[in-house]
């Protein structure tokens, strides 16, 4: 009796040992590592929108996650290396000025896999997906939305750094601008970017110099604000506050991140970068990750336009369904942003 009882005893024990081991295994060790741009996790856009992601993860899938702010450029290096040697599940790099950075230990640690936020490889690199984001779609929606609601006949965009994931937001509004006014036989004005030139402040951190570039465009009669920068861009909601202006957000909706600008916010151009961060550590967690692209598009979700909130009475029904008739033909592909810079 008792040598079965120190059996059964000593069985409980190894099965309690190897369910604990199984449970480290899985979900419980995974580590979710984040290394941000220089606008740091808090920016109240894209880096703050991953992270949410990460978050997300965490409490949805039981991973671990953390992340290290880049101060500048020269700490991409020295936070992504110090991921690698605390042997990360998955690590998230933010941002288009990470590309070079991602790609170098990428391929020097093969069997580590990467997502890189707003960046994409070609050729592709086995070990990292890439998120991309069609924003020019959503930005066209807010084009409109902008050229249907300008008391002076000028709309403004200005960007942080002219690189790509920055002047395709630009590109849409501009495109949406131009359609609005072939529709209805206007002719808005777009201050601050033609398509190939503009006015950008060369830092995503500044909202001093982003509040100079917003007068300047406020100055020339824009009453309609566009900032494509980061935590700079709040130096347009600044002015529009100052002014009774309306300011367009970026990446999150800016009613929820910059409240104390609700009154003079039209809308936010969103990148739900939160999305497609959570399926690139589920992908790892599945073991069905590869390298490639994950795009987020208006058809998807990973792009689109947020409520009106304090507009919502101010935009009229007939705006209103014009902009839902909108998105479903850019959603659909039969309106093609492209045409229309």
């Amino acid at each position: 009796m008792r040598k079965s009882l120190f059996i059964l005893v000593s069985l409980m024990v190894i099965l309690t040992l190897v369910l604990t081991a199984c449970g480290q295994a899985g979900g419980g060790k995974f580590k979710a590592c984040q290394v941000t741009d220089t606008g740091g996790i808090d920016d109240k856009s894209f880096n703050a929108t991953a992270w949410k992601g990460m978050q997300e993860a965490q409490a949805e899938l039981g991973v671990e996650s953390k992340y290290l702010e880049s101060q500048q450029q020269t700490d991409y290096d020295k936070n992504i290396t110090q991921f690698i040697q605390e042997d990360c599940d998955i690590i998230i790099t933010v941002g288009f000025l990470l590309g070079d950075a991602t790609k170098k230990y990428a391929e020097q640690n093969p069997e580590v896999p990467f997502s890189i936020v707003d960046f994409a490889y070609d050729p592709v690199i086995p070990n990292v997906l890439g998120q991309v984001f069609n924003t020019d779609e959503a930005a066209f929606l807010a084009g409109y939305l902008a050229a249907s609601q300008t008391q002076t006949g000028k709309v403004g965009t200005w960007g942080g750094i002219a690189i790509p994931t920055v002047t395709i937001f630009m590109d849409g509004f501009l495109a949406g601008v131009n359609y609005y006014n072939q529709q209805k036989g206007t002719d808005v004005e777009v201050l601050g970017w033609n398509g190939t030139d503009g006015l950008f402040i060369n830092n995503f951190e500044s909202a001093e110099d982003g509040k100079k570039a917003s007068e300047s465009l406020a100055d020339e009669g824009a009453d309609i604000l566009l900032p494509v920068a980061g935590p700079a861009g709040l130096g347009a909601a600044a002015v529009a506050k100052e002014r009774g202006l309306m300011v367009i957000g970026v990446d999150a909706d800016w009613y929820d991140t910059a409240p104390e600008y609700q009154d003079f916010e039209l809308t936010s151009i969103l990148k739900n970068m939160n999305v497609t961060t959570k399926e690139a550590i589920k992908r790892v967690m599945d073991g069905n990750f590869e390298g490639g692209v994950i795009v987020g598009t208006l058809d998807n979700g990973g792009v689109g336009l947020a409520p009106l909130h304090n507009f919502e009475s101010k935009v009229s029904q007939e705006v209103k369904d014009e902009l839902a008739a909108l998105e479903k033909e850019v959603a659909a592909g039969n309106i093609k942003v492209a045409d229309y810079k």
